[in-house]
């Protein structure tokens, strides 16, 4: 008997063609037999030795996190609901040039102090791991031998291989170094990672030059993976940036996809076209280009972000060196407010967007929900001090949302051809922004149901199948006999997020039923005990 049979679900298989009804059976982690329209044609009923009746709800494949900051939330929280509970079955993590492997033992200090603000400072986990396979085998391992909550791949954080080889010095790179370099993101590859992520507004990865990071590209490119950049700019000089991304994969001969592919700040609003006219000539001349989003106008990161590049320079102490300076800190303020500092991607900060969202030290915790400017009018200084005195307080551990965005391009860029969702979710802080919580079903409810934006078979194949392909999984992504049984089930009437800016961990509505490798992860709306999720690692060739 198999182990599993959904009876007379309304299957969205991820492909993007029309949902079909049928009854889908399931057996050792694999879907093993659809059978189309079984009740209305009257043939003989598939038998399991479970059957979950699966009237008025959707069977989809498990929707995959193209850009996730899950990457010590795996190995410490066994529930994981931030993600299960949206049916989100695998996240890509490794993002945005900054990650725990590989390392040695000053490097790894350096990343945990300066990703606090992303992931904690991991006090709570045990760092076993150096290279990036031992990192794969951690997660596969998971929480006491048990395995990880959902699949996770791994793409090799560029600034971190960078840290690891030459520190976090603004400088060019020697070719001793980047032969060095080469050599680590090879390794990582063969040990498994899917690709390369960067930083380009974070240090150390932003001090490499387009030289530097086409030859690294070049070592992905050779073992099929792909190159995923968080680029130099998503504000004044986005379009320039996005350009140079496309221009250097192309060199390179890499497979490129860009992280949370927004158009943002007042300088952007309404130019979202413009972004899509580039790709789409890039595309039509033969390019392999991939993007992914998350349904959210605001950004999150951390407030020590916004600093200039060279105020970043040589790691965390030198960072709060600077800033205990007076006359530093007043050349970092000009930049920031005046002139437009890098790391704010060029443009002016406005102290009103800025929102804190979590801080690492607890008594500083008043902090949270309150924007920058408004922390300096209840403390009488000017907006700069507040922020500067908050950075050293919290040793720069605060994150921030950053009410920068715009609807129309939002809407705009999940048309795309090229589109997938990825929720840039940061899961720690008092308040985090709730796309960690929410944007899988706000695609569905939101988009989808009210607002008509991508039809739902659209709108699942590009969490889903476009995805996969992306990752080169063979038997993933889709609803078809042989694949791997990673499927959610979910009602199409009232599927919604929770999570909302008030409250960003309230857990969604309409989703009773997760899968993973054919285990219920959620059941009847509950969060089980199963940890069925490993790491998934390139595919050879």
């Amino acid at each position: 008997m198999e182990d599993l049979v959904v009876r007379d679900a309304e299957v969205v298989d991820g492909s993007g063609g029309p949902s079909y009804r049928a009854d889908v059976v399931v057996d050792g982690g694999r879907i093993v037999s659809i059978v189309k329209e079984a009740a209305a044609a009257g043939c003989q009923r598939p038998s399991a030795m479970r059957e979950l009746d699966a009237e008025g709800l959707v069977l989809s494949p498990g929707f995959i996190d193209m850009h996730a900051h899950s990457d010590l939330a795996l190995l410490r929280d066994p529930d994981h609901s931030a993600k299960v509970a949206q049916g989100v079955t695998l996240e890509v993590i490794g993002q945005d040039g900054l990650s725990y492997a590989p390392v040695d033992e000053r490097t790894l200090e350096e990343v945990r102090r300066a990703i606090t603000g992303w992931n904690g400072y991991g006090e709570d986990v045990d760092f076993d791991w150096r290279t990036v396979g031992e990192y794969l085998d951690r997660l596969d391992r998971g929480i006491d031998g048990r395995g990880i909550a959902v699949n996770a791949a791994y793409l090799i954080p560029q600034g971190t291989v960078r840290a690891l080889v030459m520190g976090w010095e603004d400088r060019p790179v020697t070719p001793e170094e980047l032969a060095r370099m080469r050599e680590l993101v090879a390794q990582g590859l063969e040990q498994g990672a899917v690709g390369l992520s960067s930083g380009l507004t974070y240090t150390p990865g932003m001090y490499a030059d387009d030289a530097e990071l086409t030859e690294l590209c070049r070592v992905v490119a050779g073992y099929g993976g792909y190159y995923c950049p968080h680029h130099r700019s998503y504000g004044a000089g986005a379009l320039e940036a996005y350009a140079e991304m496309v221009e250097l994969a192309g060199r390179a001969g890499c497979p490129l996809h860009l992280a949370h592919a927004t158009m943002n700040f007042g300088v952007n609003a309404g130019r979202a076209g413009e972004l899509l006219d580039l790709l789409d000539r890039a595309l039509d001349a033969g390019a392999d280009i991939t993007l992914d989003t998350y349904p959210y106008t605001p950004g999150c990161t951390t407030l020590a972000a916004l600093l200039p590049s060279w105020a970043s320079e040589g790691g965390p102490e030198r960072v709060l060196a600077r800033l205990a300076d007076p006359a530093t800190a007043e050349r970092i303020r000009r930049e920031l407010e005046v002139t437009g500092s890098d790391g704010c991607h060029g443009v002016p900060v406005e102290w009103d967007t800025i929102e804190v969202s979590g801080v690492a030290d607890p008594s500083l915790g008043a902090h949270v929900g309150r924007t920058v400017r408004e922390l300096a009018e209840a403390g009488g200084e000017a907006p700069w001090q507040a922020a500067r005195r908050l950075l050293v307080e919290d040793r720069l551990g605060t994150t921030i949302l950053q009410h920068v965005g715009h609807e129309e391009n939002v809407r705009a860029i999940m048309r795309h051809r090229a589109h997938t969702g990825g929720s840039d979710g940061i899961l720690r802080g008092a308040k985090p922004h709730p796309r960690a919580y929410g944007t899988f079903p706000r695609y569905l409810g939101h988009y989808v149901r009210e607002s008509g934006v991508l039809s739902l078979e659209e709108c699942v194949a590009h969490l889903t199948s476009r995805p996969a392909a992306r990752l080169r999984l063979p038997d993933r992504g889709l609803v078809r006999e042989g694949y791997r049984a990673d499927l959610v089930l979910f009602d199409p009437e009232t599927v919604a997020p929770g999570a909302t800016f008030a409250a960003p961990r309230a857990l969604p509505a309409g989703i009773p039923h997760v899968l993973v490798d054919g285990r219920f992860a959620v059941e009847d709306g509950r969060r089980t005990d199963v940890l069925a999720g490993r790491s998934v690692r390139r595919t050879p060739g």
